[in-house]
């Protein structure tokens, strides 16, 4: 028999699913098998598939015959490639600064992703999950909760979205945006395409979507916007634009192909949107966190050749301030 004992990070969880994490290699229906029979008990005594778990909570679990795993090219290639620039970091969560062309988690022919990354480069963290997500070719800010109760934490506040967390994203657009502030309140609808693709549109079926976009500066061709998340819909910011006329430069799914092109040439060769702050309470304390990842050097770069190219006939009074570059931590 091995005997564990349930960690603060664990607090919550029910107890089929500690059991599918802690024997990887074993058959759910096996899990489930000796969890009928009662052969798993929890402070001596039985308990069902769905009890929550407690810190401090004593399991005794049977000897269990695990799987081989045999080490995949993936998980070579999470410990070697990927650098996950730390933003911020405590007990409870950590913030990286997710580089653009990276998925947050492996599948849908991606083999590995930023979870899997920090899951092989930390092996003696515990509790390591997404908060929430980012599209692969954005960049910037995600959050990854640490503990199972600052997970819940995060989950939730991200669930109310602008209402109590203050999401903010640097976007380059086609065209001349002319409102320096400015509401765009449009449905949206998710749907798949034949080849099983999921994708967004606006559409009077759709779900509320708000989000706040400000002028930041703009040239002939292009505008530099700040977006304001007031809900958290998925393609929000993408589609919204899209629909407006403004779409995202080097967006591959509702933007200006011939466009993007053209701009590879130009040396943009990623989508410019980078998800730049986060001001919202911390999960487990009483103070509120206000998080910057700067602007990659790619977008910066762009935006520089820009100025050199095209006069700016707007710029925003704290444009300089959202440009500067802070100092990060090292890498995790």
């Amino acid at each position: 028999m091995t005997y564990v004992v349930v960690g603060e990070e664990d607090q919550g969880q029910r107890l089929d699913n500690f059991l599918i994490r802690l024997c990887k290699g074993v058959p759910k229906s096996h899990l489930y098998r000796v969890l009928r029979s009662g052969e798993v008990r929890v402070n001596k005594k039985r308990c069902d598939a769905t009890w929550r778990i407690q810190a401090g909570d004593q399991i005794r679990v049977p000897p269990m015959r695990l799987a081989e795993r045999s080490r995949s090219g993936a998980e070579d290639a999470a410990k070697e490639r990927v650098c996950l620039p730390v933003v911020y970091e405590d007990e409870a969560l950590l913030a990286i600064d997710k580089p653009a062309g990276i998925a947050v988690h492996g599948g849908s022919g991606v083999s590995f992703g930023v979870i899997e990354s920090l899951r092989q480069q930390r092996p003696q963290a515990r509790f390591l999950e997404l908060a929430h997500r980012l599209d692969r070719e954005t960049s910037g800010l995600l959050l990854i909760g640490k503990k199972r109760s600052a997970l819940n934490a995060l989950h939730d506040m991200f669930r109310e979205a602008g209402q109590v967390a203050d999401k903010r994203y640097l976007m380059l657009v086609k065209g001349r945006w002319m409102n320096p502030l400015q509401q765009v309140k449009l449905p949206l609808h998710k749907y798949l395409l034949e080849s099983g693709e999921r994708r967004v549109r606006v559409a009077p079926e759709g779900k509320p979507s708000h989000t706040v976009f400000r002028l930041l500066a703009r040239w002939q061709r292009f505008s530099l916007l700040e977006g304001q998340l007031k809900t958290g819909r998925t393609h929000q910011l993408r589609v919204h634009l899209a629909h407006l006329g403004y779409p995202i430069l080097g967006d591959e799914k509702y933007g200006d192909f011939a466009l993007n092109k053209s701009l590879q040439k130009e040396g943009l060769k990623r989508m410019a949107l980078h998800a730049r702050s986060m001001d919202f309470p911390h999960p487990l304390e009483a103070r509120r966190l206000h998080l910057v990842a700067p602007l990659p050097g790619a977008l910066r770069q762009f935006i520089a050749c820009l100025d050199a190219r095209e006069p700016r006939d707007y710029s925003a009074e704290n444009l300089a301030e959202l440009l500067a570059e802070p100092e990060l931590p090292p890498s995790a």
